[in-house]
């Protein structure tokens, strides 16, 4: 996400670039950076929130427990700008190394590889979802026949579809060592994420005037806590900026701390509307029978949805790839400065393409076996849900427990920075381990 941030970056800095000579290199503005904090946030989780909605047992729970994560989300990205600017940072993994030293810097680079193979997973149990319906409308269209009497043929079997996929496409794009064609067509995320929203809003108000699975506007299910509690791993999945808001926050030309704070509240205000819009009229649509993943409840013979699922699709196989880079980079760079310490130049070439293929290879085998036997995105959404936790929640509270020891405040300032700082730590851990303990049960179908 950073690598994807920092690109963005450059390429709005180009542009502006053109119009003023700047001595320290172009900067990013006000809209620039909103922009690109919404390009990073808005994504796959889109799919999964009208089901998160359901599962919270309303519309009412679901919203109180956006708005309470608001609170967090936004005071996690501000922490981060604060601790950059302390610290002197470009990157996540820098801040909290420097602020909290070698080994949780080390436990960030751990979580960050993790947390990326995870995505790389949700990506592709989405693409085989999307595959998965696209057959459907194949073998109606080349059979004439409902999915009702689908027949197993080989230009069906949408797993297949995904392993030629892997093969033919993704493994090509991934296995370069700078992945380009991404400053071109990753907004193709943005624009996948508002047309599904636009979309579902349409569809609903074009519904059936008697609709089957109508829900009531202010459900509250069964009420509990237990059920509200279960819409924060897609929360975090989706607001998921985090990563690559200090790439963001050390570009911009105005990087005072209420300037930021401007930035950070807009971004995480417009990604509510947005989740919130799809949450809403995806659960009012389909009320109990929504989908994890909301684009497998509408037919697959719907235009205005198999254009969504195309766009997702290649918004997901352009960004696969840079995803891929990111987690192979951390994992190849000790590799290849160990080589470097024992070998010459030309055994460092070797080394770096033998293992950069190997990882990547290794990568997405792994990754797609995953895939094809996970069950829907909900389940990996809530294992991304718990590790999203530490990006959002237990490193920006550590980052500002540390950062005020040394800074020149007032007592009181002090104490009330790292009070704020031990809560978001708390509640950080929480989430990981009730979020990630749940999602591994449903996976071995325990609960």
């Amino acid at each position: 996400m950073e690598e994807l941030a920092r690109e963005s970056i450059s390429l709005l800095a180009s542009a502006s670039s053109r119009c003023r000579l700047d001595p320290a290199g172009p900067r990013l503005g006000s809209v620039g950076a909103v922009f690109i904090m919404l390009k990073s946030a808005l994504g796959a989780g889109l799919l999964n929130f009208p089901w998160a909605f359901q599962r919270a047992g309303g519309v009412r729970s679901a919203v109180s427990m956006e708005l309470i994560s608001l609170v967090f989300l936004t005071s996690g990205l501000i922490i981060l700008g604060y601790s950059s600017s302390v610290s002197g940072g470009g990157t996540y993994q820098a801040v909290v190394k420097r602020l909290c030293g070698p080994a949780i810097g080390q436990l960030c680079e751990v979580c960050f590889v993790f947390n990326l193979f995870m995505i790389s997973v949700a990506f592709l149990v989405i693409v085989n979802d999307q595959l998965e319906k696209l057959c459907d409308s194949l073998y109606e269209l080349v059979s004439g026949s409902p999915r009702s009497e689908l027949e197993y043929h080989v230009y069906t079997d949408h797993r297949l579809a995904l392993l030629l996929l892997c093969a033919v496409l993704i493994l090509p794009l991934s296995v370069s060592r700078e992945i380009s064609i991404q400053k071109y067509i990753s907004v193709l995320g943005t624009l996948a994420s508002t047309y599904l929203t636009i979309s579902i809003i349409v569809k609903y108000h074009t519904r059936p005037a008697v609709p089957v699975h109508m829900a009531p506007l202010f459900s509250s299910g069964s009420g509990s806590w237990a059920s509200a509690f279960s819409v924060i791993p897609t929360i975090c999945f989706g607001f998921q900026c985090h990563e690559a808001s200090i790439a963001i926050y050390s570009n911009m030309e105005d990087r005072r701390l209420s300037h930021w704070v401007c930035v950070s509240v807009a971004a995480m205000i417009i990604c509510f509307i947005i989740y919130s819009l799809t949450g809403v009229y995806g659960y009012l649509t389909f009320g109990k029978q929504v989908e994890a993943d909301v684009l497998m409840s509408y037919p697959s013979h719907d235009v205005l949805m198999l254009v969504a699922r195309l766009l997702f699709g290649v918004s997901i196989i352009t960004i696969y790839p840079i995803i891929v880079l990111l987690g192979r980079s951390v994992i190849q760079d000790p590799l290849l400065s160990w080589w470097r310490r024992c070998g010459g130049a030309a055994e460092k070439e070797r080394s770096e393409s033998h293992s950069r293929y190997a990882l990547t290879v290794a990568w997405i085998l792994v990754t797609l076996l995953i895939a094809v036997f996970v069950p829907d995105i909900s389940k990996v959404i809530g294992i991304i849900g718990g590790i999203s936790a530490f990006f959002i929640f237990i490193f920006p509270g550590l980052c500002l427990v540390f950062a005020v020891r040394s800074e020149p405040v007032s007592c009181r300032t002090r104490v009330f920075l790292t009070v704020w700082g031990v809560v978001t730590l708390i509640c950080g851990a929480f989430i990981f381990c009730q979020s990630t303990t749940v999602a591994v049960l449903q996976l071995l179908g325990k609960i």
